[in-house]
């Protein structure tokens, strides 16, 4: 059962399986496209990999081809925060964990990439934040890949959950504390001057 299309990645459901399969691209030549959709579904599944280890709360990979350009992982069941946040005033202990989480994803330099409420599930049965999508993540050292991460998500949260902004940011910074956050955060502060200079 189809369930989900991006700009990358049709998913579907299969029993307790998702499986996320890139498409073809017609406006990209032939080998660039599958050499692309390869590297991306191979870095996906080593950052998946990397994290089932560490045990952390994101899909677990069962397996993964780069010739069918496909991803099978376990399904998270539960409601996405973007959602949760919609109908209840309860920001600040998810907004923390989103900090937590983030901040174990950059202790072992990787970024996530595509950091959004609507990539963030609610577990049903423990409550905890699973963090979900990983199409665009990468292996990064780099305190500006990490800054953008951080800048990326507080736009996100600006422009989807204004009602509870900029509290809501203010609880993830709080639960972003791992050796070298302050670095990151530093350099957050001049990505932001970026941005606004831009406008």
């Amino acid at each position: 059962m189809k369930i989900a299309q991006g700009a990358e990645a049709i998913i579907t459901k299969d029993s307790e399986m998702i499986i996320k399969e890139r498409f073809s691209k017609a406006y990209r030549l032939p080998h660039l496209d599958e050499s692309l959709r390869k590297f991306r579904t191979r870095r996906e599944a080593k950052v998946l990999g990397k994290l089932n280890d560490l045990n952390f709360p994101a899909p677990k990979v069962k397996e993964f081809s780069d010739q069918r350009m496909s991803i099978v992982m376990d399904f998270v069941p539960g409601e996405k925060l973007k959602d949760v946040l919609m109908q209840s005033s309860n920001f600040s202990d998810f907004a923390e964990q989103i900090g937590q989480n983030l901040a174990k994803l950059h202790r072992e330099n990787i970024v996530h990439g595509d950091l959004t409420t609507s990539n963030m599930i609610v577990h049903k049965e423990t409550g905890n934040l699973h963090f979900i999508d990983f199409g665009l993540s990468s292996f990064s050292e780099r305190l500006e890949d990490k800054a953008v991460d951080l800048f990326l998500l507080d736009r996100s949260l600006e422009a989807t959950h204004f009602e509870h902004y900029p509290e809501i940011f203010a609880k993830v910074i709080e639960g972003y504390d791992y050796p070298g956050c302050k670095e990151v955060l530093q350099r957050l502060e001049a990505v932001k001057k970026r941005g606004r200079n831009k406008k």
